[in-house]
């Protein structure tokens, strides 16, 4: 197993950094220029470098093949079971063993509402999925009920075949949604090529018609920013600028200008980007936050408390156990090893927020002998512990795991003079 061994020889973070395409974004674009029948090479600018992005891209480019493998990639195997609905002939759409683990029933339920021809090849609920020819594919029905805390990637792949059915789609989320600004990304962009979606009320209403093909320019990744925003929390006189983002963002992950004022660091948002910069105030002791909203940002949090000794209250992570690992476990697990708690509060806790969980980070991260943190094949997990190395050296395990999402993550360590 390959380890990487990370230090910082000072604090001192001074630099400028061109962030990746959103993945998010980049995915979605790919999806809905395909349902358009558009080369996307034609049409999009900056897209996402990811593992996840390439992988789509190749998928999306395999007409005619009767197996799609999906590998580790979440996002791509949600959006490509929506896809595949639409696609003549009978195909297989498998992915790595994790991805056998992560439940895809309430997708498949959702769809066979509407009239889809999907086979469970395995466990019940789970990938791999046998997916039939289009026959009654939304000719039974246009309207399709799904939970609402199931996850947002569901519901955006339902949206965004929307106008390719015969009667156009009126989704209809129950109980508590999370991840509302991902749907509202989706919306977005579907607006963008040219379809017409509402939020009704309690419904999302998509008419039916074909998507246009448009020029769009992808903007950097928020969430590849966090951790940035980690770095710059845990340095001395920071000063980083982060190329490619916007103030008026698409993506939930914004939210990071305002959280991290927390714990001392402010956003200037510049033509091109942003600044990161030591606000002059001190970090506040607790730090309280619904992650409901902005999800893959919790473990960077985690650290952050971590590493300052701020105390953490964090709720809104249902969903977190189901990601690329169990990830409220490995952050459980790999804080333990600087001497931080990652816990889940007792049920009296949440008399003030009935139905929510909490979770505490407890502890300020202190080390003598190098802690070798585990990644878990989890990109996001490789990330997140990273910016401790400011504070003393740390090792991490399957680096290269973060070819996922942000590939050139440790080249832009290595330019703002991190050693390897």
């Amino acid at each position: 197993m390959q380890v990487l061994q990370l230090s910082k020889p000072d604090r001192t973070l001074r630099g400028e950094i061109t962030l990746e395409g959103s993945k998010s974004i980049s995915n979605r674009a790919l999806i809905v220029l395909a349902l358009a029948g558009a080369d996307p090479g034609q049409w999009l600018q900056h897209l996402s470098t990811s593992k996840d992005t390439a992988t789509l891209q190749r998928l999306l480019t395999q007409a005619g093949s009767e197996v799609y493998d999906t590998g580790d990639a979440g996002t791509t195997f949600r959006f490509m079971t929506a896809r595949l609905c639409l696609q003549a002939g009978t195909q297989t759409l498998t992915g790595s063993a994790r991805m056998l683990e992560r439940p895809i029933g309430a997708l498949v339920t959702a769809l066979r509402s509407l009239g889809a021809d999907i086979e469970y090849l395995g466990q019940e609920g789970y990938p791999p999925l046998r997916i039939g020819p289009p026959q009654q594919f939304g000719k039974t029905s246009r309207q399709v009920r799904i939970h609402g805390g199931t996850s947002s990637q569901f519901l955006s792949a339902l949206l965004m075949i929307g106008p390719c059915l015969p009667d156009g789609l009126e989704l209809i989320p129950e109980g508590d949604l999370v991840s509302r600004p991902y749907l509202e990304m989706t919306l977005q962009l579907m607006r963008h090529f040219g379809a017409q979606a509402d939020w009704q009320s309690d419904r999302i209403v998509v008419a039916p018609g074909a998507y246009t093909p448009k020029k769009f320019t992808v903007e950097a990744d928020w969430s590849a920013a966090s951790y940035w925003y980690a770095m710059a929390a845990l340095a001395q006189s920071p000063d980083i600028r982060l190329k490619g983002l916007f103030a008026d963002s698409w993506q939930g992950d914004a939210v990071l200008s305002r959280m991290m004022q927390s714990f001392g660091i402010q956003t200037i948002f510049e033509e091109n980007g942003i600044r990161l910069q030591a606000s002059g105030i001190a970090p506040r002791p607790v730090f309280e936050w619904n992650f409901l909203e902005c999800p893959d940002i919790a473990q960077t949090l985690a650290v952050v408390c971590a590493g300052l000794g701020v105390q953490g209250i964090f709720s809104g992570l249902e969903t977190l156990s189901i990601k690329e690992t169990d990830r409220i476990a490995a952050i459980r697990q790999e804080l333990a090893k600087v001497g931080a708690t990652f816990s889940k509060l007792p049920p009296h806790f949440s008399q003030k927020s009935p139905g929510q969980t909490f979770y505490l980070v407890d502890g300020k991260a202190h080390w003598k002998e190098t802690p070798q943190f585990a990644t878990y094949g989890d990109h996001r997990m490789a990330m997140a512990f990273a910016p401790l190395a400011l504070l003393a050296p740390v090792a991490i395990e399957d680096p290269d795991v973060v070819r996922k999402s942000y590939g050139s993550f440790w080249e832009h360590l290595r330019l703002l003079g991190f050693i390897f």
